[in-house]
């Protein structure tokens, strides 16, 4: 067992796990507070996961959302940055092991702030990720894009009319926010940005579908949004598919089981699961040690103080903390963030934690953008969808990005696309085109040859 090589220190020992919403408000909240900071998070940035899909679909670049942690919070001098992948969390000793390389560093805490997300969930069917990736990564939003761009590709290099509709087909599963921005961007992608691009194939004709077992699209959203929100997908050609539960995936498409029993099967080379998502396992550990309960997708029922039983100093806030009425979006960890880091300051002072008061999520509303123009969104009991809607969209997303230069450049590729036809960020690797396992390289590349000697 190594340790960091940091000065020790006397001041209170704060350890944050995880750079997402939750993890960076902490720190950024705590900058002035005589404490002595240690955010250890597996990726060396902070990730701005509502912008995935728009990396994925080439309207952005992942640096635009991606900033690296460590520059984000050069300037905070009682914050430590530490690369690693936290294993285990030590309730009774007050320790938190993690892995860089091969090492394993173990470090002390005073107060502990978990906040380290979720990933993608397949409820149990894990070997669904192979071939139809998740978009909670860059690595996700990177894969995919070779996958979407990779599929027009050999389209193009394909005489053979079935194969051709394969690769043109491409299924989105899961109808809420996510699910509905990438089906719609992926539509638009095909209409406007790749239209005449091709010479043997016709992007235009390719096929989107969204699929969902739920019976509406954006159920949290309300029936009337989510019939615009369907509405405006079918206007661009998306076929929406509900009730439709997802019983198998492959290489070469997807099988899926209707509510009225049936079970039909769609032929598709790129499919993106949006369906669900699963907290850290860090929550199994801590709810172990602590006698706290999980919930089905893992997440934490934490006490009205964000707390876990018999732990004062452990806060759970963001996606792994199971709070009633609070949804997993960015502003449930931002305002748990900012009550754990208020608590802490508190505390330090001599407050009484057992006088706490119960954290209070304020509801900022809920947004989902459907396409160029055209959005849904909903604020307290005020909806509206449309023109509006969308500009509203595009103010909250900039201001929520990291640094003037990220919503800068953000801003100028949301005019070169959304007024335009353009997108800059198309550009994909080898690697990427053929981001699948090395068996399936093989058959697409056998697959070409084949086609090239019969139009010969």
């Amino acid at each position: 067992m190594t340790h960091p090589g940091a000065t020790p220190s006397d001041k209170h020992k704060v350890v944050i796990i995880g750079s997402g919403f939750g993890g960076l408000t902490a720190a950024k909240k705590l900058k002035r507070a005589d404490v002595d900071i240690k955010l250890i998070a597996k990726t060396t940035h902070h990730l701005f996961q509502p912008l995935l899909y728009q990396v994925a679909t080439g309207i952005i670049s992942e640096g635009e959302i991606a900033p690296p942690t460590r520059v984000v919070l050069r300037n905070q001098q009682n914050c430590q940055v530490l690369l690693g992948e936290v294993t285990h969390v030590d309730l009774k000793n007050q320790t938190v092991d993690s892995i860089l390389l091969g090492h394993t560093y173990r470090t002390p805490y005073d107060t502990l702030i978990v906040a380290a997300g979720a990933g993608q969930s397949y409820f149990g069917n894990d070997h669904f990720a192979e071939w139809a990736p998740g978009m909670k990564t860059i690595d996700d939003a990177l894969e995919l894009r070779g996958r979407i761009l990779g599929a027009f590709e050999q389209a193009e290099r394909s005489s053979d009319p079935e194969r051709r509709e394969k690769l043109l087909t491409f299924v989105v599963v899961g109808a809420g926010p996510t699910g509905v921005e990438m089906a719609g961007q992926i539509a638009e992608l095909a209409d406007h940005t790749l239209k005449g691009a091709f010479r043997h194939i016709d992007p235009t004709e390719a096929r989107v579908i969204l699929l969902d077992a739920a019976p509406a699209v954006l159920p949290p959203m309300g029936e009337k949004l989510g019939q615009k929100a369907a509405a405006r997908l079918e206007k661009l050609g998306v076929e929406i598919q509900l009730g439709a539960m997802v019983t198998d995936v492959d290489r070469n498409g997807i099988t899926v089981k209707h509510s009225d029993g049936t079970i039909n099967r769609i032929e598709a080379a790129t499919k993106v699961w949006s369906a669900g998502v699963s907290a850290s396992p860090l929550g199994k550990i801590i709810a172990d040690q602590s006698g706290a309960e999980i919930d089905r997708a893992g997440r934490v029922k934490v006490l009205p103080d964000l707390t876990v039983p018999g732990h004062p100093n452990v806060f759970v806030v963001g996606d792994m903390a199971f709070v009633d009425g609070v949804p997993g979006m960015a502003q449930g960890a931002i305002q748990g963030a900012r009550y754990a880091a208020k608590q802490i300051k508190a505390e330090l002072k001599g407050a009484d934690p057992a006088a706490r008061e119960p954290f209070e999520y304020f509801d900022k509303g809920s947004m989902a953008t459907v396409s160029r123009y055209s959005a849904v969104a909903k604020v307290g009991r005020i909806e509206f969808s449309g023109y509006f809607a969308w500009l509203a969209w595009l103010f909250l997303h900039l201001i929520y990005l990291v640094g003037f230069r990220a919503r800068l450049t953000t801003a100028l590729s949301w005019i070169g696309t959304f007024i335009g036809s353009q997108r800059g960020q198309l550009t994909i690797t080898e690697q990427q085109a053929y981001a699948r396992t090395r068996i399936e390289q093989l058959e697409e590349i056998a697959a070409c040859v084949e086609d090239e000697k019969a139009a010969s």
